[in-house]
């Protein structure tokens, strides 16, 4: 199994307490929940259900069969009510000859249960506090309806809340744990992969480094029946009452219309409307809220961006030109689509930078351990311009700063983008310590490489960023 080893800890850490522990696991759909839970029981006995979205009735009976089976080896009938199998699992876990072992029960998918009845989640509660509180029994509820599970399960107004002993969102991999499912690719290709597909292990498992960036496009995007080449639309029919208006703001966003009112120009509908789908967008982690780095959360300078770097890839690319597309065939589609992968690329490296300069700042190996982290856009006052800055880092008293530009390009970086990125910090005054960083993915011009060392400044390769 890839990564995960952080989650395994936290369930074995779980596992190995004398006490009750109950954990809430949640994110977005493909993100390998069930794969870690799956690894987990390997090595465990465990009572795992994975709730369908079918009636209550239905998923009732399936509890009682799984959790028969379990204790007994054996079926007779379903239970009549979730209060009376809860309270089945009380005493058989207890008179079973190895009850010091923890007895886990895992519900996996569990808004399909507690959207068909509300009041499972109140029988737990009853159980929680009056039977297993003072057991030795591990309950791990899992849904990838993210605002169900934080709101329904966890919320204030939840009979559950205050019950868990320990949460965990399973978040997408980063590029580097996203690198090992591609061990034969250069370090260039491993990060146009990431690029492409996002740290989602579902997604990533369906590209092979036996094959080329192209080909892999050809064949499991473009190619009918893949399973990628539909996987954004469907995903959004199945989380979304809506999924037209969505898709239209998704594309808007992939294609660079990133405040509210350019979104509701240009699939012309209602700024608030607007508004309101991108929050629900934002639960289901597919977008994001920006601010100027170092600015509050309400600036008006806020902008959205897509955090699945598929669903940007799908919607700015396949979604747009799904016709054209099949007119041109896959192998043509496809050698479009790697000319203008520089261009698309751009914010993902961005994102991948970002994340290099955090791991460097956990290993303490930048000048300082950055309080703020982010692009930056806003005028330049000693430009008398709009300008930006790829990445910066501001440390917790404001008067120290690293400046980065982030280049995925197929040429060297040349004089004009030092200099441009020199005249941005300008714009910082009163931040006394300035750093500078460049990130190119083919070098630097010999005047820049030059340049940089007689001014300290940090030159890095994308193998750097893999080291």
């Amino acid at each position: 199994m890839i990564g995960r080893q952080n989650e395994l800890q936290r369930l074995e850490e779980m596992y190995n307490s004398s006490k009750f522990e109950f954990l809430v696991m949640y994110g977005r759909r493909r993100v390998g929940k069930t794969t870690i839970l799956q690894e987990f029981s390997r090595s465990h006995k465990t009572v795992f259900f994975s709730a369908q979205e079918k009636n209550d009735t239905l998923n009732l009976n399936d509890f009682s069969k799984i959790i028969q089976f379990h204790f007994d080896k054996h079926y007779i009938a379903a239970f009549p009510g979730w209060e009376e199998a809860f309270k089945y699992i009380t005493v058989r876990s207890a008179s079973q000859p190895e009850s010091k072992e923890k007895t886990v029960i895992i519900i996996d998918e569990f808004p399909f249960i507690a959207k068909q009845n509300a009041s499972v989640k109140s029988t737990l509660q009853h159980i929680i506090d009056h039977e297993w509180k003072d057991t030795n029994l591990m309950l791990v509820l899992c849904g990838s309806s993210v605002s169900f599970m934080l709101n329904d399960v966890m919320g204030y107004e939840s009979p559950l809340y205050g019950r868990a002993t320990s949460t965990m969102e399973v978040l997408p991999f980063d590029y580097r744990e996203s690198a090992d499912f591609f061990r034969k690719y250069t370090n260039v290709e491993k990060t146009i992969a990431y690029g492409i597909l996002g740290g989602i292990p579902r997604y990533l498992m369906e590209f092979s480094d036996d094959r080329s960036i192209r080909e892999n496009i050809r064949d499991h995007v473009l190619a009918s029946g893949a399973f990628l080449s539909d996987e954004p639309s469907a995903m959004l029919r199945m989380e979304l009452r809506e999924p037209g208006v969505y898709a239209s703001i998704l594309e808007a966003i992939a294609n660079g219309h990133n405040k509210i009112r350019e979104i509701a120009n240009k699939i012309h509908e209602d700024s608030a409307k607007v508004s309101k789908y991108i929050a629900i967008l934002t639960t289901l982690r597919l977008a994001e809220k920006q601010s100027p780095c170092g600015e509050p959360e309400n600036s008006k300078k806020v902008i959205y961006s897509l955090t699945d770097n598929y669903f940007r890839f799908w919607y700015r690319y396949v979604f747009p030109n799904k016709s054209y597309y099949e007119m041109l065939g896959p192998e043509e589609a496809a050698a479009e689509i790697e000319e203008n992968l520089n261009d698309f690329m751009g914010p993902a490296f961005e994102n991948i930078c970002v994340q290099y300069l955090k791991r460097m700042a956990g290993l303490r190996k930048l000048p300082f351990v950055p309080y703020h982290i982010g692009k930056w856009w806003g005028n330049n006052p000693s430009l008398r311009a709009q300008d930006d800055v790829d990445i910066l880092a501001i440390n917790k008293k404001g008067d120290e700063a690293l400046f980065c530009e982030c280049k995925f390009t197929n040429k060297p970086m040349p004089m004009e983008e030092y200099d441009d990125l020199i005249d941005a910090a300008k714009a910082f005054p009163g931040i006394a310590k300035k750093h500078f960083m460049f990130i190119s993915k083919n070098g630097f011009s010999a005047p820049v490489s030059e340049r940089a060392k007689t001014e300290d400044v940090k030159l890095l390769s994308i193998d750097d960023l893999y080291e």
